[in-house]
């Protein structure tokens, strides 16, 4: 009796250490199961690492690189996917010569990006240019989708100072970053409080810094466009393109000098996001838009120009600032010529940097109900039509002295680093 009951024991105890084992695998499981997806998609690019790269060219990219990116893995890898040339040249191998370049620039809300390149694929002479897509950080969603892409030449570029691949470092956050109001004075913290005394967030900054690093890498940086003269259409991973949106930005920079020598963009929707136009037989003359704007290399370096209250602007929205500092600036009102009706839509709930991962993050499934009439699917813009003026409209000025978050006298430096990235002698040459 006495073997036997040690027997029963000894399966009991084991019985006991395998459930143990169970229950510690099953949690385990769980634990990365439960990782929010924007963790992972911050991991390393495996399949495009570094180890087939020689020393030289690997030093080259490291220079080329402005030093506060200099040693980060992720960025040298970013900085040498830019280099890549665009994806479906097979496919489309001449761009036409009277081209309008398209700029998609994203985050990680693939549930839009998805809405937004679908939308993409049915636009009318879409094969017939380059679409950019500039990511703010690298998220393997966001990758795959762009890979899908087959109905245009597509090449992706990617901010290698985004601070969402960065850890414990500036641009991110760093162990002695200040983070409440008064921390400057009270402790030897690093940074420098906005207007209203709150110091920086790097999710929010990162704003305008991956607009500001993409237009100039766009006009200055890429081989593809650093000769392009014409138009250039900036669109985000929520806007709604109708199949007419590329012919009618086709039509809009052809009329624009004669239509409105005055006016320095043309867009695709109307400077009210929630308008979708007049429909009266007229051109519109306006304030510059958000949603679908197009300008050419003169405007651009009239811009580049004013690098300086671009990124002193304590506001960390890169449109606000352009309406309430850059735009003043130029001595005169800066009007965009568009359409009666709108070709592009705004549709996304969420804000740019709010997608996903943190707590109280927006949560919106991108699905989108957006009609589209007859009268979408083709060019809706003549010749004939006059232009309608539309002069002090509400919205921001010169004046406002921003919302704040852009204090920092380290983002300002940065952000003027990007201006002078691609215009100084040792920049010049591409590695």
């Amino acid at each position: 009796m006495a073997n036997l009951w040690k027997k029963q024991k000894l399966k009991d105890t084991g019985l006991c250490r395998l459930g143990i084992l169970f229950a510690v695998t099953v949690s385990v499981v769980l634990m990365f199961v439960s990782v929010p997806r924007t963790a992972l998609n911050r991991t390393p690019i495996d399949h495009d690492d570094l180890d087939d790269v020689d020393k030289d060219l690997e030093g080259k990219l490291n220079a080329s690189l402005l030093e506060v990116a200099r040693g980060n893995g992720m960025s040298l890898r970013l900085h040498r996917r830019n280099h890549f040339t665009p994806r479906n040249m097979d496919l489309y191998p001449d761009l036409a010569k009277d081209r309008v370049v398209i700029v998609l620039y994203v985050h990680n809300r693939a549930q839009y990006f998805r809405v937004t390149v679908e939308s993409l694929s049915k636009v009318k002479g879409i094969s017939e240019t380059l679409l950019i897509v500039s990511h703010d950080g690298y998220f393997e969603e966001m990758n795959k989708i762009v890979e899908g892409i087959k109905f245009c030449q597509v090449k992706q570029i990617f901010s290698p100072y985004s601070p969402h691949i960065y850890r414990n470092s500036f641009p991110s956050v760093t162990p002695n970053d200040c983070i409440n109001k008064g921390d400057e004075v009270k402790t030897h913290c690093d940074g420098n409080p906005d207007q209203y005394g709150n110091h920086r967030s790097p999710k929010i900054v990162s704003l305008k810094h991956h607009w500001w690093w993409m237009m100039n890498t766009v006009w200055d940086g890429l081989e593809e466009t650093k000769s392009h003269e014409g138009h250039i259409l900036f669109i985000e991973e929520d806007h709604f393109l109708f199949p007419n949106a590329y012919r009618n930005i086709q039509t809009l920079t052809r009329l624009k000098p004669a239509k409105c020598p005055d006016c320095f963009a043309a867009n695709l929707a109307p400077s009210d996001v929630k308008s979708r136009g007049e429909g009266l037989e007229s051109l519109v003359a306006e304030r510059m838009g958000n949603v679908g704007y197009s300008f050419n290399r003169s405007v651009w370096e009239n811009i580049h120009q004013k690098a300086r209250e671009f990124c002193y602007f304590d506001d960390y929205n890169w449109d606000i600032t352009m309406w309430a500092t850059v735009f003043p600036s130029f001595g005169s009102p800066v009007y965009t010529l568009r359409g009666p009706r709108t070709s592009a839509v705004h549709f996304g709930k969420c804000g740019l940097h709010q997608g996903k991962g943190d707590q109280g993050d927006c949560i919106d499934n991108g699905v989108v109900n957006i009609e589209v009439k007859e009268t979408d699917k083709v060019v809706n813009i003549k010749e004939e039509w006059g232009v309608r003026v539309y002069k002090h409209q509400p919205g921001y000025k010169a004046g406002f002295k921003g919302w704040g978050g852009w204090g920092d006298e380290r983002d300002r430096h940065l952000c003027l680093d990007f201006a002078a990235m691609y215009r100084s002698s040792s920049s010049s040459e591409s590695p």
